[in-house]
């Protein structure tokens, strides 16, 4: 029986000390390779584009470019990558935008080595994974006012829009992946912000997260 391929894993820091840490702590699973190190923004977005990386695990302070940028060109240029970000900053403002630019995960670089590991095989799953004093901070930041059973008024295809949306995707790029147009996607943005009584992008984001939809396969 062939070995299952294992999750391939670019590792992005500034600090050569701390990139060889992520790696040791990685290969310890033989399910999981580092395929390649970067050191700044550009080397960021050439090595993934070059490598293919799996799952690109980024420090959000690096030289050369903002982490938000990053996580960014990355959802553009190298779609296919899950971003899973391991930072020192856990404000939680910060975080909804890193997941708002695309990240699927946020960890402080004070987690275990057993949470890194799980984190990297839990986006590659398709998962979302916040360490638990990240969604401690999202969780206190849900401030949206939905009614109580407002999730179980949803459609399913409401519970789709509102994945997408959480995601960071356009009205045109969540048609585009539902198969449906624009008027419609924003008919249910519409109707998910009437029956949520939330109308910002970012309380809905925060409502998404703090109900596990974010991560959510929906089709």
């Amino acid at each position: 029986m062939t070995a299952p391929q294992p999750i391939r894993v670019l590792v992005a820091d500034d600090h050569a000390v701390v990139r060889q840490g992520i790696r040791h702590v990685l290969e310890e699973d033989a399910g999981l390779q580092v395929v390649a190190e970067a050191a700044t923004g550009g080397e960021v977005l050439e090595r993934a584009a070059r490598e293919r990386p799996d799952v690109v695990l980024l420090d959000l302070t690096m030289p050369g470019a903002t982490g938000l940028d990053i996580v960014r060109a990355l959802r553009e240029k190298v779609a296919e990558a899950r971003i899973l970000i391991l930072s020192v900053h856990d404000d939680r403002e910060y975080v909804l935008e890193s997941v708002r630019a695309g990240a699927h995960g946020y960890l402080r670089k004070d987690s275990s080595p057993a949470d890194i590991r799980q984190a990297v095989r839990a986006v590659y799953g398709g998962d979302s994974f916040f360490s638990p004093q990240v969604a401690r901070h999202l969780a206190a930041a849900v401030q949206d006012g939905a009614p109580p059973g407002a999730l179980e008024e949803l459609t399913s295809r409401e519970r789709d829009v509102l994945a997408r949306i959480a995601r960071g995707l356009t009205n045109r790029e969540a048609a585009g992946e539902l198969g449906i147009s624009v008027r419609t996607v924003e008919a249910h943005r519409d109707s998910l912000m009437r029956k949520l009584r939330i109308h910002t992008v970012a309380g809905l984001t925060r409502f998404a997260i703090e109900h596990g939809l974010f991560g959510e396969r929906t089709s």
